[in-house]
């Protein structure tokens, strides 16, 4: 499997796992990802192995040698065996290039189908994928197509599990996981609406735990629970301890980033908000419908109301 980025994107391949373990019990799954997001395939008891590739990293470093040892060492990797299947599922041209570099039948999108169309000339077998399906749909069906079962109509199974929190968080009894950060801050929702939806909970006996992964995002955490009373500003942690700290919550609230595909991934009651882009193409999908609920849309700002009668819905 070739699916290197984005922590959204690894989270929505993980159904592809479970489906390929139903339709072919014995087959043994490799997985090329980005060195940042391998503890998601981690996560799910399907998956043998992890090849981890650092793309990212490597563009910075291209003069120094250390760079070139770590690449040729990743190619060697991906020769070891030789792959009944190599299947990418991200249809760039970046991905396509590393697939390529695998052993074994290389399956892709066609031309009309890749995020990157250039990306289909280097797969021997393209296989159409309608556009305008939810990402998770997209790489059900180009698995199926490549592996030649029938292309599932259930529901999505993530088929990972969250392991206990780390006992020294201390974390309270019964919390909400507020997802406040992401990528573009046209994905941002106000800060003052966190506030109001902290608050909101309180009164509810909830407590609102703010995650954060770099410095600006720390900022506006700290700025959001200095005005609820009694809401936590989690340490930095990695992507398994912060999928333990999410999967014990009472449930998640989060924008348009990967963490909030990861709490519908591990069956967590999840509203998300949308004010930049469009749910129904990258939205929270889950297993089972009635947890989750996807608000807003480009150019919309969910009011607090919206998102507290969601929750009570997904939470009954």
């Amino acid at each position: 499997m070739i699916k290197t980025t984005s922590l959204g994107d690894v989270i929505h391949n993980l159904p592809v796992i479970t489906d390929i373990k139903a339709a072919l019990p014995e087959m043994q799954i490799d997985w090329v990802v980005e060195e940042s997001f391998a503890d998601i395939p981690r996560l799910h008891p399907g998956v043998d192995a992890i090849i981890r590739v650092a793309v990212r990293r490597w563009r910075k470093h291209l003069l120094q040698a250390a760079t070139w040892h770590e690449i040729r060492q990743t190619r060697h990797q991906l020769q070891t065996h030789h792959y009944d299947a190599i299947i990418d599922t991200q249809g760039l041209l970046k991905s396509a290039l590393i697939g390529k570099q695998a052993r074994g039948i290389y399956h892709g999108q066609d031309r009309a189908s890749a995020r990157e169309p250039w990306a289909s000339w280097l797969y021997q077998h393209r296989h159409p994928v309608l556009r305008g399906q939810h990402a998770v749909t997209r790489n059900r069906e180009l698995a199926a197509r490549a592996l030649g079962y029938n292309i599932p109509t259930n529901p999505p199974d993530y088929g990972i599990h969250a392991g206990a929190p780390d006992a020294s968080l201390q974390l309270p009894s019964r919390y909400i996981v507020g997802l406040h950060a992401t990528s573009r801050d046209s994905k941002l929702w106000p800060e003052q609406h966190w506030v109001t939806l902290g608050n909101a909970l309180l009164q509810q006996g909830l407590t609102l735990v703010l995650p954060w992964g770099n410095a600006s995002e720390e900022a506006r955490a700290q700025r959001i629970a200095s005005a609820v009373a009694g809401s936590v500003v989690l340490p930095r942690l990695r992507l398994t301890q912060l999928a333990a700290a999410i999967g014990h919550s009472q449930a998640a609230i989060g924008v348009d980033t990967g963490l909030v595909h990861l709490a519908a991934a591990l069956n967590l009651p999840t509203v998300a908000i949308y004010t930049d882009t469009d749910p129904k193409l990258t939205g929270v999908l889950a297993q089972h419908a009635e947890k989750i609920c996807n608000l807003g849309g480009q150019g919309q700002v969910p009011e607090v109301s919206a998102v507290l009668e969601a929750l009570a819905h997904v939470t009954h």
